[in-house]
């Protein structure tokens, strides 16, 4: 693929690419600075990308703490490997633990609080991925998040702004105002934040491997601070919990194949998606028209139909991923879209018969797509105060009702939950290409679609399809457009009997990415990478 880098390109935004044998994209400098230092040290893409992912909890508290899940999937040099650290319901989580605590009307665990916490993964994963494949000691990754937790760094905009947005919520929330309203209110853009007890919690992290956090003192701290709110989480659950390496799933696509973590994530709506894609000539069709975003929308759509019915832990569900992802099946489903209206998609049967995400590359070829999030903006809400232990709420994506939209994903103890946050890696013809994600919910399969259509059918550099406009689809006919969306796309869309609502806050709604593209040898083309404007991203490199 040979991109154009004329500038300016025909969007808003003025970022340029970087161009670099080694590389790190984050959406917080301090972060893609920490693993930039990795680099400098020796270290290799995984140490870099493990030291800006323990930064990021600390960066962007809002997205992703350590008590968050991670997914990876990276190039080794010579081979693709995939890493779900997502974790798994305490022991004691029934249908029927949730409906004495808050009724039989109750059709998922709640939202916010100790009761929507599952074993938090994230941890493990910088473990896993630094024993494997790693080559500086542990307790160095560690340190640069460490450094920035102890002398503090000054908040910014777009952290500042859903920070404040989040705090009338989760102030009430156990440890959450001792942990981040050190004024008694949120940071003010520019303020000096700091968080000794989570420098404490990195560091032991650091000289344990990782132990501390699932067997020693942290995890005591976190089964008395669970008790103490209630909660059912036990040393048990904590000592029982492991990454696993899994293959990717993956879907060829323009000459290219996508790669996604498996079930129980959403990365395969993006593969859907693109098998349906594959059945129409979206080259032929303007870029930024209305023909060509309606096209993404409804094979959205459907994608969506069934992993909203159909995904969750593998080990539940009725169908398999290679049924979801089969020809005929996606040649039948992109057979249901019509051109000329939009449409509410129901599941087929495909039966025969707050999140942060970074990227980070080396000039040995290695190549890190990694992911991590408390889901919801703080997730729990919940923070254990001696170690500074920001919980997620993924507990919340279970369903407790046996004949609710997806059986699969009824909870069960030590299972996991139906999971938004997914990496996802590009190659061609067995070899690696790009590296990328965004961030944002539902958004994330919706981004790698769009994103990679910009790039694949229409030759857009990885930059400009980055800063492109999107759209997200909601639910049914609804869908959220970006301020910048041509006027007379709009009005096409609108036309054809879409839902649509312009928004002008592009952070929660359109997500942010982060992507390297490798430009041939490492050593000597090395690779091009973008960041995205939504999310105060920054690439560094050498």
């Amino acid at each position: 693929m040979h991109f154009s880098y004329t500038h300016p390109h025909p969007y808003a935004s003025t970022r340029l690419p970087v161009f670099a044998r080694n590389v790190v994209s984050t959406s917080h400098p301090l972060a893609a600075q920490a693993g930039l230092r990795m680099l400098q040290q020796g270290g290799n893409a995984v140490d870099a990308a493990v030291a800006a992912a323990a930064a990021m909890t600390i960066c962007e508290p809002v997205s992703n703490g350590l008590g968050s899940d991670a997914f990876c999937i990276l190039w080794d040099g010579q081979a693709l490997h995939g890493l779900n650290a997502s974790g798994r319901a305490p022991a004691a989580w029934t249908p029927g633990y949730f409906h004495s605590r808050y009724g039989k009307g109750q059709a998922s665990p709640p939202k916010r609080g100790i009761d929507s916490v599952t074993v938090p993964g994230a941890v493990s994963a910088w473990v896993a991925l630094s024993e494997r494949f790693g080559k500086l000691p542990f307790a160095a990754l560690m340190e640069p998040a460490a450094e920035i937790a102890e002398r503090g760094y000054l908040v910014p905009v777009v952290v500042q702004q859903k920070w404040a947005a989040a705090v009338p919520e989760l102030h009430t929330q156990p440890g959450f105002s001792q942990s981040f309203m050190p004024w008694g209110r949120a940071p003010q853009v520019g303020e000096l934040f700091q968080f000794a007890a989570a420098a404490r919690a990195l560091r032991a992290i650091g000289a344990t491997q990782g132990q501390a956090f699932y067997t020693g003192e942290i995890a005591q701290a976190l089964v008395a601070f669970s008790q103490a709110q209630g909660g059912s989480l036990t040393l048990a659950d904590l000592a029982a919990h492991r990454p696993e390496w899994v293959t990717p799933i993956a879907r060829n696509y323009r000459g290219y194949t996508l790669h996604e973590i498996p079930p129980n994530g959403q990365g395969i709506a993006a593969l859907i998606a693109l098998g349906i894609l594959d059945q129409f000539d979206l080259a032929s069709h303007p870029v930024d028209g209305a023909a060509s975003q309606h096209l993404q929308i409804e094979a959205m759509k459907l994608a969506f139909a069934d992993v909203y019915r159909y995904v969750a832990e593998p080990s539940s569900m009725e169908v398999t991923p290679a049924q979801m992802l089969d020809d005929a099946y996606l040649a039948s489903r992109a057979k249901l879209i019509d051109m000329n209206k939009a449409q509410d998609f129901g599941a087929g049967n495909p039966v025969k018969g707050g999140t942060i995400y970074l990227t980070a590359a080396d000039e040995n070829g290695m190549m890190v797509s990694f992911i991590q999030s408390n889901y919801m903006g703080f997730g729990s809400g919940c923070v254990e105060p001696t170690f500074g232990i920001s919980l997620q709420n993924r507990g919340q994506a279970f369903s407790t009702a046996p004949a609710g939209p997806n059986p699969a994903n009824l909870v069960a103890p030590g299972k996991r939950p139906f999971h938004t946050i997914i990496p996802a890696f590009l190659t061609q013809n067995g070899q690696p290409v790009m590296s990328y994600g965004v961030m944002g919910a539902n958004m994330q399969p919706q981004g790698h679609m769009q994103t990679l259509v910009r790039m694949l059918d229409y030759g857009q550099n990885p930059q400009v399809a980055c800063d492109a406009p999107r759209w997200r689809f909601n639910e049914g006919l609804s869908i959220n457009v970006e301020a910048a969306m041509p006027a007379a796309t709009v009005q096409g869309l609108l036309g054809l009997g879409h839902r649509m609502e312009v928004i002008q806050d592009s952070y929660q709604d359109f997500g942010a990415g982060q992507f390297i593209w490798r430009m041939g040898d490492p050593k000597v083309q090395g690779y091009v990478a973008a960041s995205d404007p939504r999310r105060d991203g920054q690439v560094a490199g050498y």
